[in-house]
């Protein structure tokens, strides 16, 4: 399904994969709908829980 994605992804890589805009994103990553964690600033979202979250929104 996102084998060319690595296990780790970036907020960009996240938004092309969910096909949703920076603003949304931000939006589920905030509200702890879409599972991530941050380091430092920056945000880092497992593959794992961008499937998830998928299957559990269809």
């Amino acid at each position: 399904m996102f084998d060319e994605y690595p296990d780790i992804l970036t907020v960009e890589e996240a938004c092309e994969a969910l096909r949703v805009g920076y603003n949304a994103m931000y939006e589920l990553l905030n509200s702890g709908k879409l599972k991530a964690y941050k380091n430092g600033r920056v945000w880092r979202i497992p593959k794992e829980s961008v499937k998830k979250y998928i299957i559990n929104h269809t």
